[in-house]
């Protein structure tokens, strides 16, 4: 099988979300795509996230309807903090008849030489490359954007972030067209992203 594995908090999940696990479906020679729920990120240190349950309740919501992709916890039970090559490492362990690639938005890719063990992630597996807003800028800055394993994908360029609907969320603004209905119900009825 080969699964290709968006990592992210989804806090909330959106639809860009949504749309870059269905293009990498249906362009990547995929079998599924797994929305893996990480815990707060190294990077991301001193940010507040909602619960690792709520999370990944939504992420399940957002992609319940959906044959082939599916949200994982995978990475909730491990050691903290997280790191990708490590969770990918333990993935491979667990999940010995799965081929994982990698999904990132370009401009993650370009960063990419700053994480832990990027030699060992583009060793083991397939990094899916969708465009992100200054993707040609990001093509150019990234270190490992001509590895033999780094694959760019032709995927809707989404300017949606989780940051930006939870503000509208905090604005008392509609978010209906930003995240799955689902996940909007969600939100709304537990009061989700009000302080």
């Amino acid at each position: 099988m080969k699964t290709g594995c968006l990592f992210g908090t989804f806090d909330p999940p959106h639809n860009g979300h949504v749309a870059i696990a269905q293009a990498m479906l249906e362009r990547a020679g995929l079998n599924e795509v797994w929305l893996v729920v990480t815990p707060l990120s190294p990077f991301k240190q001193g940010n507040v996230i909602s619960a690792d349950s709520v999370r990944l309740y939504m992420a399940e919501l957002a992609v319940r309807e959906l044959p082939g992709i599916r949200a994982s916890d995978v990475e909730l039970g491990l050691p903290q903090p997280n790191y990708t090559a490590e969770t990918l490492a333990e993935m491979r362990r667990r999940y010995a008849d799965e081929d994982f690639s990698l999904i990132m938005g370009s401009d993650n890719l370009a960063g990419l030489h700053k994480w832990k063990a990027p030699e060992k992630i583009l060793e083991h597996h397939r990094v899916l490359v969708y465009p992100r807003p200054g993707a040609e800028l990001h093509r150019q800055q990234a270190v490992f954007a001509e590895h033999a394993n780094v694959q760019w994908v032709e995927a809707p360029l989404m300017d949606l972030s989780s940051t930006r609907i939870r503000q509208r969320v905090r604005d008392g603004q509609d978010i209906s067209g930003m995240v799955p209905p689902a996940v909007k119900d969600y939100i709304l009825a537990n009061g989700l992203y009000k302080d």
